[in-house]
């Protein structure tokens, strides 16, 4: 048994058998210590008959289509996921779609115009090219050399001057300068800041925007997809500008300056066949059938509509291997069939995630748990490309958590090399699930490609590794089943693998103050640290133990307080270890303070309330509506500087903590327990959303 098993095996008994631990815990070492014998045979058998070829199979048909980035063509790609679904057996299989008329509103998503686009071509004109540098841009040969949403030339095209951009001031931007212009520019990564220029270029009479801006410097010929064109954020909507654009390489971007500063005008013809028309977003899904009468579900779900092999082709298809292999499985008799169905939900990001959320309440009440499947599968003997674990936001703290790492270390058990490793909430993607107002707990698996190839034409079918994606298959096999087919059976073995992680994150929560202690130069420093350090312990340990009250969820009605009740050992534990790694800090801190000549014992001290923060202890802010807040329908000169979707902020992070009841302090307090000290304006942000209609703020006595 490996070191501190007798202790999990202590706590373990006890939680059996109802009754108190004498013994204060001992941290353990591993997140679980002892195996579940049904996730051990689940594990064996999937890895056995996930089918490698088979997923690479769909990760081919899957991007030959997303490739091309047009509605028509998702409309194909949705297509084959439906016919794919019902071949591999599963039911209920639907080809829905959301409406893409640039108006209608998900939560705060306003779904882009649809757009199709049949060539374009940018080429230099003068001076004159015999050679194949003349050509920059080339629908047809590379997709990604088109922003997507590119508006329309005149059939024969247009020829311009071309004109460097360098800054993104207002005043930098007049129509002297632009008008007419082909303008060279390297687009700004703020999805604000972007819409921004791209509105102001096409107003001051701009021909078209030309930018050379990677990710990934190093791919010096690779063309970076630029996805987002609309005036106010990422898609394009009724009121956005319809601004020609083109994306060019780091190569040729430094080959066209060249030009402009030998020759002092170079000239470009552009020719663009593209529309924007009221039409719709497709997107499909389809269940594995439980055996419940319950109608519950376990959700996997990844985008489509995206030009990258390995974003997110192979998250897609993954998901079809995974369902596949447990399909046949249970056919075989091999597994039992899970008493929850397990659905797959292939759509675009964000915008058809959130569509079939808002127009499928009942599935989505019914819905246990998710993962979210946005993820590469990279050269496997590559750095980076081990898939790490995105696990729930602090708010929604869940077993499923511990599980998800309990079955990654299952299943990596069994290969050489590979170490599943854990990473806190990531408010991208369609991991916005989780936010409590949806009520979803989810998951995001996360790997890179060796090479950063995020959103660039060098992100090809040729980088997605097999064992790559026999990896990522497995484990959404074996996590979905095991939730889909876990009850109040498996309550006692989730609830300890959750207590496991709790010792470990409250630890964790510790060890830096711990470490700053030693450093501190007077009573004051001390007395801050102490009460800061008290402050995390304690919320890491109120978060675990909701974390494990989860499991009741796969409790009946009626047994409920029964359960809980038998879950009240492991609870007071990771309090009584709480406490002991506050005491233990207490001392730290006090031995510090007689190094120091100061005078003890130490006593926390909290910093000074300033006055923005009173101010929040006044006010309850109340969401209208799930999701983040994206702005999209706000123009970006009446945001006074508060972030949209995009943002380096981690808006939907706050978002989360918001529940109408809590004050904004308490907000703000929990969300920087969580991600630690932020420098942003909440009380200006959320007067500011109020103003706009996007929240209501409630004035209250504390």
């Amino acid at each position: 048994m490996r070191e501190g098993g007798l202790v999990t095996l202590r706590l373990l008994c006890s939680f059996l058998l109802g009754v108190s631990v004498l013994l204060p815990p001992t941290l353990p070492t591993a997140q679980t210590l002892r195996a579940d014998p049904q996730l051990e045979k689940i594990v064996q058998e999937v890895r056995a008959e996930i089918n490698p070829s088979e997923a690479m199979s769909f990760v081919l048909r899957t991007n030959e289509t997303d490739r091309w980035f047009t509605f028509p063509k998702f409309h194909e790609t949705a297509r084959y996921l439906e016919a794919t679904m019902k071949a591999i057996g599963l039911h209920d299989v639907e080809r829905l779609a959301a409406p893409a008329d640039g108006m209608t509103q998900f939560g705060f998503w306003t779904m882009p115009l649809a757009w199709d686009v049949k060539e374009a071509v940018l080429e230099i004109v003068e001076p004159a090219h015999a050679d194949t540098r003349g050509v920059l841009a080339d629908y047809r040969k590379t997709p990604a050399s088109l922003v997507m949403w590119s508006g329309p030339t005149p059939p024969d095209g247009i020829i311009a001057d071309v004109v460097e951009l360098t800054s993104f001031r207002p005043d930098d931007i007049d129509r002297d300068r632009v008008k007419g212009k082909m303008v060279l520019a390297e687009v700004p990564r703020d999805l604000a800041l972007r819409g921004w220029l791209k509105a102001r270029l096409y107003k001051m009479g701009a021909a078209g925007l030309i930018s050379d801006a990677t990710e990934n410097p190093q791919l010096v010929d690779g063309h970076y997809w630029i996805n987002a064109w609309g005036d106010h954020g990422w898609g394009f909507t009724k009121t956005s500008s319809p601004l020609v654009g083109f994306s060019i390489t780091p190569r040729q971007g430094a080959y066209l300056r060249r030009l402009l500063a030998e020759h002092g005008r170079v000239r470009l013809k552009a020719v663009v066949d593209s529309r924007y028309y009221s039409g719709s977003y497709p997107y499909a899904t389809g269940i594995l059938q439980g055996s419940g009468s319950e109608e519950e579900e376990v959700l996997q779900l990844g985008h489509t509509s995206e030009p990258g092999a390995n974003d997110n082709a192979t998250g897609v298809a993954a998901m079809l291997a995974s369902v596949a292999a447990l399909n046949r499985l249970i056919d075989s008799g091999t597994l039992t069939r899970p008493q929850r169905s397990i659905r797959i939900l292939a759509m675009p990001e964000d915008y058809g995630s959130m569509a079939y959320l808002a127009t499928h309440p009942g599935r989505v009440a019914r819905t246990i748990g998710a993962i979210c499947v946005d993820t590469a599968a990279g050269p496997y003997d590559a750095a980076g490309t081990a898939y790490r674990f995105h696990l729930n936001p602090d708010v929604a703290r869940s077993y499923q958590d511990a599980l998800i790492m309990r079955v990654a270390e299952s299943y990596y058990a069994g290969l050489d090399g590979r170490v599943p490793r854990w990473a806190p909430y990531r408010p991208v993607s369609d991991s916005f699930l989780s936010d409590p107002l949806i009520g979803i707990p989810t998951i995001m698996p996360r790997a890179g490609t060796g090479v950063d190839v995020h959103h660039n034409s060098a992100d090809t079918v040729d980088l997605v590794d097999p064992r790559s994606l026999r990896d990522l298959s497995s484990i959404l096999a074996i996590y979905t089943y095991y939730l889909a087919s876990a009850d109040e059976q498996d309550v006692a073995w989730l609830a300890e693998i959750t207590a496991d992680r709790g010792y470990n994150n409250i630890l964790r929560a510790a060890e830096p103050y711990l470490s700053r202690v030693a450093t501190l130069p007077d009573g004051d420093a001390l007395g801050r640290e102490l009460s800061s350090g008290l402050a995390k312990i304690t919320y890491e340990a109120d978060r675990d133990q909701d974390a494990v009250l989860s499991t009741l969820q796969l409790a009946r009605e009626g047994r409920r307080k029964e359960i809980r009740a038998s879950l009240e050992p492991l609870l007071q534990n990771l309090q009584r270890f709480a406490d002991e790694q506050s005491e233990r800090l207490r001392r730290a801190v006090n031995r510090r303070a007689g190094e120091v000549g100061a005078a003890g014992p130490v006593e926390a001290a909290a910093p000074p309330v300033n006055s923005t923060r009173a101010r929040a202890a006044h006010m309850v802010v109340k969401r209208k509506r799930m999701g983040t807040i994206t702005l999209d329908d706000l123009p970006v000169d009446q945001r006074d500087g508060f972030p949209g979707f995009g943002a380096e902020v981690p808006i939907l992070a706050i978002l989360n903590w918001v529940d109408g009841e809590r004050t904004l302090e308490e907000v703000i307090r929990l969300t920087e327990l969580e991600r630690g000290p932020m420098d942003f304006d909440f009380v200006g942000y959320f007067e500011f959303l109020a103003r706009h209609g996007y929240v209501d703020i409630v004035s209250v006595n504390p």
